[in-house]
């Protein structure tokens, strides 16, 4: 496999997380960097760092929401790389000979969650919602293409492009889920003539750098015919061999790593870390930190009615309406705890757009605000719904750095 310039091909690309993070080249806090793993070549300018590039670049997007793709090509200014479009309808094209996917090396997905989320009503393969995002209709069973099964068309697309490898990422709440992971793992496995899937692991955003809780399972697939014998076998062991390991090693520690692992390790930066120089919304010039949601406090019983503790990760940014936005401040009386901020007339709010997009590490330059193109409410949900960069750019940097020994080149 040519080391330079993979082709990426972006399934359910949402607003472009998966995809920035294996480009790189983007900003973060130089508290997510630990300059012992691949990050010494970071460009440092005070507090911020710019990443390396990856060599890869992405050649395809796809993802049904408009506000998507304006968000996805307002940043990477690739006019007719992005396709608003059901994946289902996509690959139906595609076998009638209407159109045919690019070739790319790696096929990248995260296929949706929302049916498989522990914050949702855990429907799995029996979704009651199809391929566009409506609601089936009544008497309509759940099918191959409702939102539950939306990964079958991922494989059926990786069938089409025969990429060597293919990434497909979910929520942590599909792993225990039944024997769901193992399904889709086997699924993966017997398709485009065969791949070497990896038992899929969860990785915890924190454990990268991220300045939040998250947690994602990743899957990994390589194509047989194009690895090394060796690299195939040592694949397919309880254990893989460090040398062919495609899951990154943490470089910061968190409370779920064990001490022996976390020896040496940074703490993961804090959400204050990542708010830190952002003005008021009132006195911002950016549209994306003026925007925050006006939704009134209902109580600290109700789902993201709490102050956010700046001094630690924030809390999984969910692909949320307003009233679930949780709070940057609460006023005294509804036991907000910023003193300081309150003194000097700051009022009580919840997150910014900005804000969300910080904590999973979207550089500044990145809009989601736009008049008449993107409103509030769709930036929360294209946030929430997205994998954090600096997470996908440490997955990226792993396959790399094992591309020579899968592959012989």
């Amino acid at each position: 496999m040519d080391n330079k310039n993979l082709k990426l091909l972006s399934l359910f690309s949402g607003c472009g997380g998966m995809d920035l993070g294996f480009e790189g080249g983007f900003p973060v806090l130089r508290k997510s960097l630990n300059p012992a793993f691949a990050s010494g070549k970071a460009a440092v300018d005070g507090d911020w760092a710019t990443l390396p590039r990856n060599g890869f670049e992405t050649v395809f997007a796809n993802d049904i929401r408009p506000g998507a793709k304006v968000a996805w090509e307002n940043y990477f200014q690739r006019p007719g790389v992005f396709h608003v479009a059901s994946v289902v309808d996509l690959v139906k094209a595609a076998k009638r000979g209407e159109w045919s996917f690019p070739e790319a090396d790696v096929v990248t997905g995260g296929f949706p969650c929302q049916d498989f989320s522990l914050a949702g009503k855990r429907a799995g393969f029996e979704s009651a919602v199809g391929h566009h995002g409506g609601k089936l209709g009544e008497g309509d069973e759940p099918a191959e293409e409702n939102r539950g099964k939306l990964y079958m068309w991922m494989r059926e697309v990786i069938g089409l492009v025969r990429p060597r490898i293919f990434v497909a990422e979910n929520v942590k709440g599909l792993a225990s889920l039944g024997d769901v992971k193992q399904i889709i793992e086997e699924d993966f496995r017997n398709v485009g003539g065969g791949y070497v899937v990896v038992t899929a692991k969860t990785l915890a955003a924190p454990e990268f750098g991220v300045p939040q809780t998250r947690e994602r399972v990743i899957f990994f697939g390589f194509r047989k015919d194009a690895l090394r014998p060796e690299a195939a076998a040592a694949l397919q062991l309880d254990v893989v061999p460090a040398q062919y390991d495609p899951y990154p090693q943490p470089t910061h520690r968190s409370a779920k790593l064990k001490v022996r692992s976390a020896k040496g390790l940074p703490p993961p930066p804090t959400c204050g870390d990542a708010f830190a120089g952002l003005l008021e919304p009132e006195d911002s010039p950016d549209p994306s930190q003026r925007a925050y949601s006006k939704a009134a406090w209902y109580g600290k019983h109700c789902q993201g009615n709490r102050e956010l503790d700046l001094t630690v990760p924030a809390p999984t940014i969910r692909s949320e309406h307003h009233g679930n936005i949780e709070f940057r401040r609460l006023a005294a009386e509804h036991g907000g705890v910023h003193d300081e901020e309150l003194a000097r007339g700051s009022r009580e709010r919840r997150l910014t757009v900005r804000e969300c997009a910080r904590a999973q590490t979207f550089p500044d330059n990145y809009e989601f605000v736009r008049r008449g193109a993107l409103s509030t409410s769709e930036a929360y949900k294209l946030i929430g719904n997205a994998v954090p960069p600096l997470l996908a750019y440490h997955i990226a940097r792993r396959l790399r750095a094992i591309i020579p020994a899968l592959f012989g080149t």
